[in-house]
């Protein structure tokens, strides 16, 4: 059931699912996305502290996406990028009307506020999502990592 003051933020492009239960909620495609397209473009950001709805920027600068976009799950095989550096959710694979559009959290994050076990079942599951700080070097290549994560996964030695 949503919230009684929730007023879509993207309806022509997405919808949130509200379901019972802490995090339960997911974010659904309202019409065919092909891999490439962009989803939304982040707009209406505003910055504020680490916390289990903001997304990393920079090495120690966080934003609050203000939008349904908060409703992205995570999963270790994403249908979407959030692009930090074009300020867009990105398709990397076709997403069809009605299924879920989740992204990487450790592509954005360094170190979780709220880490959680992972549920998506994806053959490449990490398990635990900490952020991208706590990924063993030899899984790192199998993910896509913004550019502020990239920069502190060298200076860690994760990546060369």
């Amino acid at each position: 059931m949503a919230p009684r003051n929730h007023v879509a933020s993207h309806p022509d492009l997405f919808k949130v699912n509200f379901q019972d239960g802490s995090f339960a909620s997911e974010l659904l495609a309202v019409k065919d996305f092909k891999k490439g397209d962009v989803i939304a473009s982040l707009e209406g950001l505003t910055p504020g502290p680490k916390r289990y709805t903001s997304v990393q920027v920079s090495r120690d600068s966080h934003i609050e996406l203000n939008s349904d976009l908060v409703y992205m799950n995570h999963s270790c095989a994403p249908t979407a990028i959030v692009d930090i550096k074009n300020r867009v959710v990105r398709a990397v694979e076709d997403i069809p009307t009605g299924s879920p559009i989740t992204f990487f959290y450790p592509s954005t994050e360094w170190d979780m506020d709220q880490p959680f076990d992972c549920n998506c079942q994806a053959k490449r599951c990490l398990g635990e999502i900490r952020g991208a700080k706590y990924i063993p070097k030899e899984k790192v290549q199998a993910y896509w990592f913004n550019e502020h994560i990239e920069e502190l996964q060298r200076e860690a030695g994760l990546v060369n």
